[in-house]
């Protein structure tokens, strides 16, 4: 059952949820969204459907996404493998995560899911987040939706790493395209050295 209970919707703060997606990968940006609502000025059937993208099928995702996007405010940005490997995934994330809350523009605490508080930022860390603060679980899906469509597209063009099924991450079927085919140029080189 999902964890917002829209009878308490006036109990969830109105907070800015950060969240990323993409941070184990091989392959592909971590994406980061930056959610802020109110609680209790969304629709009580999109608060009652939020949840840990993880924990969501793919078609629920593609539902919800667009309904956050009408309800909320969103801002959306990305950390690139070159950035990745210039600076570590933590440092990208938390850097992509600093330019999606700056585009929102709106005074609000960040709460970021995971240990990491966003320096320069009010807020706090909140290890699950996404299963228990609604903008953080909203700011899950839209960024798991976005990025897996992006690494679709990119597996059209860069095909024998399967990339349409794992999204970039390390599958056995992903790990033997970078064995026969080496790595492509959007593979974080930090990550695959490896693998080819």
């Amino acid at each position: 059952m999902p964890p917002f209970d829209p009878a308490r919707a006036a109990a969830y703060p109105a907070v800015i949820g950060c969240d990323e997606v993409g941070r184990g990968a091989l392959s592909g940006p971590v994406v980061v969204a930056a959610v802020w609502f109110d609680p209790a000025a969304i629709p009580a059937g999109l608060l009652g459907a939020l949840d840990d993208s993880k924990k969501l099928p793919e078609a629920a995702r593609n539902r919800l996404a667009p309904l956050i996007r009408a309800h909320a405010r969103v801002a959306l940005a990305a950390g690139s493998p070159a950035l990745i490997d210039r600076i570590n995934i933590r440092a990208a994330t938390l850097d992509a995560m600093a330019r999606a809350v700056a585009k929102l523009g709106i005074d609000a605490p960040v709460w970021v899911d995971g240990r990491d508080v966003l320096p320069g930022f009010p807020g706090r860390a909140v290890v699950g987040g996404d299963s228990l603060v609604p903008q953080i679980a909203a700011a899950s899906i839209v960024a798991k939706v976005l990025r897996d469509a992006f690494m679709r597209r990119l597996a059209r063009r860069h095909p024998g790493y399967g990339w349409e099924r794992n999204v970039g991450y390390g599958t056995a079927l992903h790990r033997a395209g970078l064995a026969a085919l080496g790595r492509s140029p959007h593979h974080r080189a930090s990550f695959t050295r490896t693998f080819g």
